[in-house]
């Protein structure tokens, strides 16, 4: 039922109810009161939006022939050659170019920045039973721990670009610029060890400027953001805060250690949009940073939804998830530039993306990756399910 539709009702009722005769009225009291119901649910409806309850939609009808001929898993035959175990990681990252092989430029990446989880172990507690991949014994902790080192030692990067879902902004695209960087705890529910987390890093002012001016460059609205200053929305209703959130210091604990003071980090907000068009042109406006020794790194996750906790894990997920799994692998071994663009902007029309993206805020850090690496090819570093990473602007 539409507002309008309610709102229609509302006044038909209201109409009909003070028309009534006195006996009629008696009567026809239980038809207002009935009339009422839907009002009286959309505004709580409402009420609840504002004080920060999502309110889930209906699940997306799934096609016959997609649940008929999609397999409940991927297997090694259908996808080939994708690194999904560690010796395959350590193969694709000892793979990637220089910077000086590859046109004096650092790709760009999209990665599985993974939740809280990653600092705890969850293995042995059945309740976290569909997210053990992503604990502190999983597989994207043991990815994460080699990713780090791997781009530090091939790059070493005089800094580093980071994006994170959790971080949006309207019409203009914030820059930290914090010399020791605060950490944003930006989340909720879990154990007091868990808000007691350190990671030690600083950025540079310097670095910021340069962020700010290659983004105005770009043809965006830009500043810098220091710690007085609260960062804004992440998508949802929450405290006012500054620094560094989850999505960047919990994977950067596990990749960089818990103090990494050698190489400056900037965070950068994406668009709250969470329009692909409009965060591509984000990363195209910070993609000349790479060929001036600075590596971009924008994190998320390819499955991300807390309305089905078993599309979490590939062995539990639903036939739909299974398949934008494979599409966006697909999607991304399109090596033309242009082709590979419209097939990632495709992925948000597949049947599975609403369902394993309920608000896309996880993904769209990808078409920022993307924009950042428009030109050459894009290298999947990890193929493991929900937790795709992949370097993009590979020319060598």
């Amino acid at each position: 039922m539409t507002t309008e539709s309610i709102k229609r009702l509302y006044k038909e009722a209201i109409h009909e109810y003070t028309n009534l005769t006195l006996p009629a009225l008696a009567s026809r009291s239980k038809l207002f009161f009935i009339a009422l119901v839907p009002i009286v649910l959309f505004a709580l409806a409402q009420l609840f939006q504002r004080l920060g309850f999502r309110i889930a939609r209906p699940p997306l009808t799934t096609p016959e022939t997609l649940t008929k001929s999609t397999p409940s898993r991927m297997t090694s035959t259908q996808v080939p050659a994708l690194p999904t175990i560690d010796a395959a990681w350590k193969s694709a990252l000892d793979a990637l170019p220089t910077a000086e092989l590859n046109n004096g430029k650092i790709p760009a990446f999209f990665f599985a920045h993974g939740s809280p989880m990653l600092l705890r172990d969850t293995s042995s507690d059945p309740r976290f039973k569909s997210m053990s991949n992503q604990s502190g014994k999983g597989a994207l902790a043991r990815f994460l721990s080699l990713f780090g080192p791997a781009l530090l030692e091939k790059y070493k990067p005089k800094g580093i670009v980071v994006f994170s879902a959790h971080w949006e902004e309207a019409g203009q695209v914030l820059v930290t610029d914090y010399q020791e960087n605060p950490l944003l705890m930006d989340y909720y529910g879990f154990d007091d060890v868990m808000y007691q987390v350190g990671f030690k890093s600083r950025g540079d002012s310097t670095f910021s400027a340069r962020v700010v001016d290659a983004l105005k460059a770009g043809g965006l609205k830009s500043r810098t953001l220091g710690t007085m200053e609260s960062r804004g929305r992440d998508g949802r209703p929450s405290m006012p805060g500054t620094g560094l959130d989850h999505g960047v210091f919990v994977p950067f604990k596990l990749m960089f250690g818990d103090e990494f003071t050698s190489v400056p980090i900037v965070e950068v907000s994406q668009d709250e949009s969470l329009s692909p068009d409009r965060n591509w042109e984000i990363g195209k406006a910070v993609d000349v940073l790479r060929s001036e020794g600075y590596l971009i790194l924008s994190g998320g996750l390819t499955v991300h939804t807390f309305r089905d906790w078993s599309a979490w894990n590939e062995a539990s997920a639903a036939p739909p998830y299974i398949a934008l799994h494979k599409a966006i692998l697909e999607a991304l071994q399109v090596q033309d530039p242009a082709d590979r663009r419209v097939a990632l902007t495709n992925l948000t029309r597949h049947p599975g993306f609403r369902m394993a993206h309920p608000r896309e805020e996880h993904f769209t850090p990808i078409y920022i990756a993307a924009g950042a690496g428009e030109a050459g090819k894009a290298q999947i570093l990890d193929a493991t399910y929900g937790q795709v990473t992949v370097a993009f602007g590979i020319e060598a």
